[in-house]
């Protein structure tokens, strides 16, 4: 990665320093490569009434065009892959510079005021637009007389980033300081197949020497210490975890898993203080991510409660993506700052048929830790990535075999712990919604920003009516675990 320089002025004007490959500059490598597997995974998983798209919204105190437009130049474009476009052409989808690209294509400001309710239609509506083929598949918009203070509303594929690369750009670009100015921040866009058989060969090495073991807190003595009796060992408990993964039942026919219409609302909370959520979690001797996941399960329970579900009987899991960056070997773990999609995902069973809050929260407790100590989001991290590279006819197995076995996504990003800055504009709130694979038509979002957390949801027409109510039922949860 090849740091940019720049030095920001009181006035607020940007004086740059950047080397000839960055900004306006022309790039003079490569222009066309292979994504790879784990990228064109969601193009390959992308279907007409769930678009595989992800919505980054904050709240940005006296953001004008002019400074967003000169901040995106020179700070967002820095990342060169932002320039380039996913084409399907054999033998899978490649990344090909958009000969005509233009940042106005990607940056539109919306005139007027918009009230609170406003604001949530308007996003609602964002979120059923598809971003044009032809074009890099991200666009930013910016309302500047929203209520409450600017809105600026990001949507971009899935196939560029995570949630977690993504948080990454934003760190780099918005120091914690309106008289910071970023200092390293950018990136290369080169491809290196060669990393994924090399990420193959490491992990299989792991598993011979027992390091994953030791990753998963397996005590040194207790691991065989013969190389073959230890390699055994390690093939049954894959053997082991693939069969666990393959056989999880699906969940029970419910609302939540109906047929999709393809239109999506969005609603999100106003900030609630992380104090909050932590004192429930100090009080039970559970975590933070615990507390959260049992008020979703919560919710839940109330949307299933209204109809004609079975309670006792009802299986019902939640899809929680997981940061396996640090599972990854050395050699091809991303560097901070690096885009692309660096998770797994494991299927927490959602205790629905709990009739307290404490029960609710130590069985999320227990099914956590079980799977925080599996292989489980490296196998489904694996399953993904092949989807890319099989015949079409045979994606839609690799979908129903993962996402038939949860009836919604429930994704929880940290974000940084002080207020940052966007081109010398304060950021207030940082909400995003998260895409639902498959079937899934409910999507949970839930987000930690300056000692606050903000619940946001995104649903389907077909499976949720009122996101409001939902998100509220959330909120209530929390005041229960408190009392």
């Amino acid at each position: 990665m090849e740091p940019a320089q720049v030095v920001w002025h009181n006035a607020g004007l940007f004086d740059f320093s950047l080397p000839l490959s960055w900004g306006r500059q022309p790039l003079s490598h490569e222009e066309s490569h292979l994504l790879l597997p784990m990228d064109s995974a969601w193009l390959a998983l992308e279907r007409p009434d769930n678009p595989m798209t992800i919505t980054v919204m904050l709240r940005v105190e006296e953001l004008t065009e002019s400074r967003l437009r000169e901040f995106l130049q020179h700070y967002w474009l820095a990342w060169e892959r932002f320039r380039y476009l996913p084409v399907a052409r054999a033998p899978g989808w490649w990344w090909e510079l958009d000969p005509t690209f233009e940042l106005s294509h990607h940056l539109s400001v919306v005139d007027g005021r918009l009230s609170a309710l406003e604001l949530r239609q308007w996003v609602s509506a964002r979120l059923n637009e598809p971003l044009p083929d032809y074009r890099p598949r991200w666009k930013f918009w910016l309302v500047p007389d929203a209520e409450g203070g600017a809105a600026l509303l990001l949507r971009i594929h899935h196939c560029y980033a995570d949630g977690l690369s993504l948080l990454g750009v934003f760190e780099r670009v918005c120091p914690p300081s309106p008289q910071q100015a970023p200092v390293i921040y950018g990136a290369r866009e080169e491809a290196d197949l060669g990393r994924w058989r090399r990420a193959a060969g490491g992990w299989l090495q792991a598993v011979g020497s027992g390091e994953l073991d030791a990753r998963d807190g397996v005590h040194p003595d207790k691991a065989p210490r013969h190389p073959v009796e230890r390699l055994a060992l390690q093939g049954a408990r894959l053997v082991n975890e693939i069969s666990q993964f393959l056989v999880e039942p699906e969940d029970s026919p419910s609302p939540l898993k109906q047929p999709l219409l393809g239109r999506r609302g969005c609603a999100w909370t106003e900030p609630v203080a992380l104090d909050r959520f932590r004192s429930a979690a100090e009080r039970t001797g559970c975590t933070v991510n615990d507390v959260l996941l049992s008020c979703v399960a919560s919710a839940v329970r109330v949307r299933l409660s209204d109809g004609v579900t079975d309670l006792d009987d009802a299986i019902l899991h939640a899809a929680v993506p997981v940061n396996i960056r640090e599972r990854l070997p050395a050699d091809v773990r991303p560097q901070p700052g690096e885009l692309g999609n660096y998770f797994g995902t494991v299927f927490v069973p959602l205790p629905v048929d709990g009739d307290s809050s404490l029960e609710r929260l130590f069985r999320v407790k227990h099914e956590t830790r079980r799977l925080k100590r599996s292989w489980q989001p490296g196998i489904s991290w694996g399953l993904t990535g092949t989807a890319s590279l099989l015949p079409a006819s045979w994606r839609q197995s690799i979908a129903e075999l993962m996402y038939r076995k949860a009836s919604a996504v429930v994704s929880n990003v940290p974000g940084t712990q002080e207020p940052r800055y966007l081109a010398g504009c304060r950021i207030r709130q940082q909400m995003f919604w998260v895409p639902q694979a498959g079937n899934i038509g409910l999507g949970i979002s839930v987000v930690s920003y300056a000692g606050q957390v903000q619940f946001g949801v995104v649903a389907d027409e077909a499976i949720l009516a009122e996101p409001e109510a939902f998100l509220q039922d959330c909120l209530s949860e929390l005041e229960a675990l408190l009392d």
